[in-house]
């Protein structure tokens, strides 16, 4: 068996094959779990692969600092030239490289095999490889300067620390480590020239370090020079990066619609989830119409977009398609709609709405008195709810709601809240008992009941539901 500089030739090359499929395993499940679920675009696979750099990288400079140790142990006192010394941390470089585009090979198949938007950015690839090139880096030469047996794994966790607390530190610090800034919207879009300036800043702080660290080993004059230039490169890069804006200004896109029952418009790679947003926004739609919240339109704009829409047309948000993602939005909409109450007894009433409007089983409330409102409120036909909204929706909307609007029995008798709820529920005796209240009202048994306005409301609401 023959030894190569302190580690034999067959060892290298197994745990360079168990490395590289490590390292493919890892970037493929780090990567597919950064995917934006739902989302058919281009940059969504570029975010993806460089967020599989938090796990492989810090793998890689494990790696890099693992044969660093053995290298060092097996030269001992001999001088090296410049090419020995850089040989076996660029072919580590090039091994993970491989493992990286095998990454990117089996996410671009499976994108072919879907229909996407966007474009592939090189720039997003390159800076990819640029931040492996640091973490890289960053573990030979700890594992040079400190041979040890644990430092594979204290530079491997250091890696991991490091860069994660940069990702998620200050404002600026963040564009310095080997990531996409997070969180990811659809309709920002990635910039080319940010990725340009962060390889710059990554390959100079790389080149930096392992120059330094040859210039160190062989004591030769002109790689130390070659090091100061890489400096030079690193604070172009660095500089570059912190005198960017911030925020990008939103990329222009061409909606994709469903015209039918209602229209909805989103970002063309979420196009999958027009069915489902559909589906959960009709009931809301026809149960606001003829109020000042209808709408007819759905329009997915980012959270932190402050346009002013047409009349008919509202803004969703909508982060991803995973699962429950078009109750979200609809809940988060409905909600939008009243100013919260602050726990005033108002809110028990706002909460009874509000249900009704996402099709939820109505709150008992934590008072008597919302309880006889969901009792009150349960037994009117749909028609009559809808009518009723039109009405209070102004109340709704402020806070003002009150007893008197859900038939108010407590006040017209001078009975408690409890009696009032109490003889509530005996009037509905096919409804649950207080707690939860069904929502749907055309189920309901028909009962006489009071509704705003009395008997002649009353009679109105009777009429208004049989011509429903």
């Amino acid at each position: 068996m023959r030894e190569h500089r302190g580690v034999s030739r067959e060892e290298l090359q197994q745990s360079a094959l168990v490395a590289v499929a490590v390292l493919l395993v890892l970037g493929v499940v780090a990567a597919w779990s950064v995917l934006i679920p739902g989302v058919s675009a281009w940059e969504n696979i570029i975010v993806a692969v460089i967020g599989s750099l938090r796990l492989t990288g810090p793998v890689a400079a494990a790696f890099a600092a693992w044969v660093a140790v053995r290298r060092r142990r097996g030269i001992g006192g001999r001088s090296l030239t410049t090419w020995q010394a850089v040989r076996a941390p660029l072919a580590i470089l090039v091994m993970v490289v491989g493992s990286f585009t095998a990454t990117v090979v089996v996410l671009v198949i499976r994108t072919i095999l879907t229909e996407q938007v966007g474009r592939l950015l090189p720039s997003g690839l390159v800076m990819g490889v640029a931040g492996l090139a640091l973490y890289v880096t960053i573990g030979w030469v700890t594992g040079w300067l400190l041979p040890w047996t644990i430092t594979p794994v204290l530079a491997g966790l250091g890696c991991y620390g490091l860069f994660t607390w940069l990702a998620q530190g200050a404002t600026w610090a963040d564009r310095l480590a080997p990531a996409t800034r997070e969180p990811y919207d659809v309709f920002q879009g990635l910039s080319s020239a940010a990725f340009t300036d962060q390889t710059l800043w990554l390959l100079g702080v790389s080149a930096t370090l392992l120059l330094g660290w040859a210039a160190l080993v062989t004591r030769q004059a002109l790689v130390l020079a070659g090091a100061l230039l890489a400096v030079l490169a690193a604070g172009t890069g660095m500089a570059r990066l912190l005198t960017e804006p911030r925020n990008i200004s939103a990329q222009r896109v061409v909606y994709s619609c469903q015209e039918w029952p209602i229209t909805v418009c989103v970002h063309p790679g979420m196009r999958t989830g027009l069915p489902e947003l559909g589906s959960a926004f009709v009931k809301i739609a026809s149960r606001l119409a003829g109020t000042p919240g209808e709408f007819s339109r759905l329009e997915q704009h980012p959270r932190s977009d402050d346009l002013t829409l047409p009349s008919g047309a509202i803004p969703i948000h909508v982060d991803d398609l995973s699962r429950g993602f078009a109750d979200e939005a609809a809940d988060e909409f409905v909600e939008s709609l009243a100013q919260e109450c602050d726990g005033t007894p108002a809110g028990g009433y706002r909460d009874i709405v509000s249900a009704w409007l996402r099709g939820k089983p109505l709150p008992g409330g934590p008072l008597p008195e919302h309880q006889y409102a969901a009792a009150w409120f349960s037994g009117l036909t749909e028609t009559q709810r809808r009518e009723w909204l039109q009405a209070h929706y102004a109340d709704f909307v402020d806070c003002r709601l009150q007893s008197d609007y859900f038939g108010g029995q407590a006040v017209h008798t001078g009975q408690t809240g409890q009696e009032a709820a109490d003889q509530a529920w005996q009037a509905v005796p096919s409804l649950p008992m207080p707690g939860t209240v069904p929502s749907a009202a055309s189920d309901a048994p028909s009962v006489r009941k009071r509704v705003p306005g009395g008997e002649r409301g009353g009679e109105q609401h009777g009429k208004a539901s049989r011509r429903g």
